[in-house]
């Protein structure tokens, strides 16, 4: 009996099924092969964690849609690849560098730093220096150089490779090719040479790599385009690990990623290395740090819970008054409160800041026309916290309201009409009934607002900066400043430049604070929900 054949629809929707795996195979190769060259640039330039996390993510990628047993984790695949890449590295990478001295002065790797120091130079006292100079291009990577000294002697010096003869001659028209001589001494042609003008040559790097002339004495352009008989200033010594400066005599010693001497003289720059607990017990141990942050976190805290209480009490006040049935025209007046919430926060602060402004904010113009005042809001501690107290409020209580008027719409009725027969009040109806059931289902959202009021940098830096400025501190450090902003100063504005790694150590104490906190407020989460089964 013959077997029936399949039908056209059939095979075309397997054909069509066929073709759509193949490309998707497709695409995950090309995915995989962009994540591949994107890991080799990084290893090639030296960047090894982070190209980990590149490989790490192709084996996610692959194994999730390479291997049969792995299908159910394709859906998953790309947000672990985005999870690990946008949320663990950066956590690992801030702890690494809380146990480092990554930081200005000390960004790149020993080798780089060793390259750079041993490419300083220094004028002895017995070499010249020039005041004018011009550079002659001729084929391939040649070049000659004219020199003027400030006596007024003139030279034209060939390149130390070169292999022409003399490397350093006079200059006289005529002679070594040399054509006519401008005002200042320089040949205007030499034959078989271009002349450069002082825009070309300056932005010519190879400059900078040649020595001219002899070699006992050579001739160079630095990169701040000066040029003599230069020597190298440091000389590294990799027995030891030490630099001699040729200049003083004195030996550099490696002190955790700094070279000093034995007058407390640094070369600039280091190089990243691990310092321990240092960062750590800087924190612990600094007075001039302590000083600031009793303030700043005490504050920090003040501020979370403040930002939290406000915009939960007037959102939920608004969510109660408009939850009356048989009032008109809430859903109008709903539509029009929540319009703050629709506006990009930080548009909405910097028109706040205007409005505060001390000389022409409308805020001042109405207080000194009506009451004859005008608060000095960037000046004042208080009244600085106060004014981002009212701007988070106007930012947080639509939220609050919108969160709370759900709430209330899960709230059965009937428990309010009981305790209205037993005789309760409305005070009595809310305190009991009413806020036990909401923080029940609000708890979570609660704690949730307190870790992002917490950590509110935002609103601190684009409304005020975080001023006005403590006088006492030792670092930039300012009244309305919370932890994050002070960990932000400290690493990009503070005077002594950026402290990556110190900022770092703070923000993984801050992690922990943080994370403590959590623990706790979610125990009232669950005591809440005690008190809300016996409601």
């Amino acid at each position: 009996m013959n077997k029936p054949t399949p039908s056209v629809g059939k095979f075309a929707s397997k054909t069509i099924r066929s073709i759509g795996q193949w490309f998707g195979i497709a695409v995950i190769v090309v995915i995989d092969l962009l994540m591949a060259f994107f890991a080799f640039k990084l290893f090639q330039m030296g960047y090894v964690p982070l190209g980990i996390v590149f490989v790490l993510i192709i084996a996610i990628i692959s194994f999730a849609f390479f291997v049969p047993k792995a299908h159910m984790f394709k859906w998953m695949a790309f947000g672990l690849a985005a999870w690990l890449l946008f949320s663990i590295f950066p956590i690992l990478y801030t702890v690494y560098n809380a146990f480092t001295n990554y930081g200005d002065g000390h960004l790149i790797s020993k080798e780089q730093a060793i390259q750079q120091i041993e490419s300083e130079t220094y004028l002895p006292p017995d070499s010249r220096a020039f005041v004018s100079w011009v550079f002659y291009k001729g084929s391939g990577n040649d070049y000659l150089l004219w020199v003027k000294d400030d006596a007024g002697e003139t030279m034209m010096a060939r390149m130390l490779k070169s292999h022409e003869e003399p490397k350093v001659f006079d200059v006289v028209s005529g002679e070594n090719g040399i054509g006519e001589i401008d005002a200042n001494g320089a040949p205007y042609t030499i034959e078989g040479y271009e002349r450069l003008s002082g825009i070309a040559a300056s932005t010519d790097a190879n400059l900078t790599k040649y020595r001219f002339g002899e070699e006992e004495s050579p001739i160079f352009i630095r990169p701040d385009l000066s040029v003599g008989q230069f020597k190298q200033l440091y000389i590294y010594n990799p027995a030891d690990n030490t630099f001699t400066s040729q200049k003083t005599g004195l030996v550099y010693k490696d002190v955790k990623g700094t070279w000093i001497n034995s007058k407390n003289q640094k070369i600039i720059p280091g190089y990243t290395a691990g310092v321990g607990f240092d960062n750590f017990v800087q924190f612990v141990n600094s007075p001039g740090m302590r000083g600031p942050l009793a303030t700043i976190v005490t504050w920090n805290f003040a501020f979370a819970t403040l930002c939290l209480l406000t915009t939960f009490a007037l959102g939920l006040l608004i969510s109660i008054i408009y939850n009356e049935p048989k009032m008109k025209g809430k859903k109008l007046l709903r539509s029009l409160l929540i319009i703050p919430y629709t506006i990009p926060s930080l548009i909405t602060i910097l028109i706040w800041r205007a409005m505060f402004n001390q000389e022409m904010g409308i805020i001042n113009k109405v207080l000194l026309e009506v009451f004859n005042i005008a608060p000095r809001w960037y000046t004042n501690p208080w009244l600085a916290r106060t004014a981002l107290l009212i701007v988070n409020l106007w930012l947080g209580y639509p939220y609050w309201m919108l969160v709370t008027s759900g709430a209330l719409q899960g709230i059965p009725t009937d428990i309010y009409e009981a305790a209205q027969i037993d005789g309760a009040n409305g005070w009595q109806r809310f305190t009991k009934i009413t806020l036990p059931l909401l923080l029940v289902s609000v708890g979570p959202l609660m704690i949730a607002s307190f870790i992002f009021n917490f950590n509110n940098f935002n609103l601190i830096y684009a409304f005020i900066g975080g001023g006005p400025p403590i006088p006492t501190a030792t670092t930039a450090a300012g009244y309305t400043d919370i932890i994050i902003s002070y960990v932000y100063n400290l690493a990009f504005a503070s005077g002594r430049g950026a402290q990556y790694g110190y900022a770092s150590a703070i923000s993984l104490i801050l992690f922990v604070l943080i994370a403590f906190m959590s623990l706790i407020q979610f125990r009232f989460t669950n005591m809440w929900e005690e008190t809300g089964e016996n409601v």
